[in-house]
């Protein structure tokens, strides 16, 4: 069983993102009846991160896709969340790995997206030891 078919397995049984599956299944060395244990156990701690943070940044519609190819290519990002008026238009859950050909269909729906939008917000789940500096421009 390849590690996908691994967290999707999980991801079916527990019904959790992709990410919290590969953190449990990473958490018990790769045994999926572990992970699941784990998971049943303590739902959630296997899967937190303390050292995680939210930006938010508002583009225009025309602006998106360039935006959110440059937050993807930052690295330090877990999540990326497009929002228009407070309502969710897409979630794009970011782990190692799901780059590339995986996220180039996705973009290309934001693109499609986009040009309806005029003004949206994108929300970023980053990873790092601490948030940037407030006093620095954002994206």
């Amino acid at each position: 069983m390849t590690e996908l078919e691994k967290i999707d397995a999980i991801r079916a049984r527990m019904n959790i993102s992709y990410e919290q599956a590969q953190r449990a299944l990473a958490q018990s060395g790769g045994d999926v009846i572990q992970a699941l244990v784990l998971l049943e156990k303590k739902p959630g701690a296997c899967c937190t991160d303390k050292d995680s943070w939210t930006e938010k940044v508002q583009v225009q519609g025309s602006e998106l896709v360039e935006k959110v190819k440059e937050v993807i290519r930052e690295g330090n990002v877990r999540k990326v969340v497009v929002k228009h008026e407070d309502r969710v238009v897409f979630e794009i859950p970011l782990t190692i790995g799901a780059i590339g050909a995986i996220i180039a269909p996705q973009l290309a729906a934001i693109g499609a997206v986009a040009a309806l939008l005029t003004r949206c917000t994108i929300e970023i789940e980053r990873t790092g030891a601490s948030q940037k500096n407030p006093d620095e421009p954002k994206l």
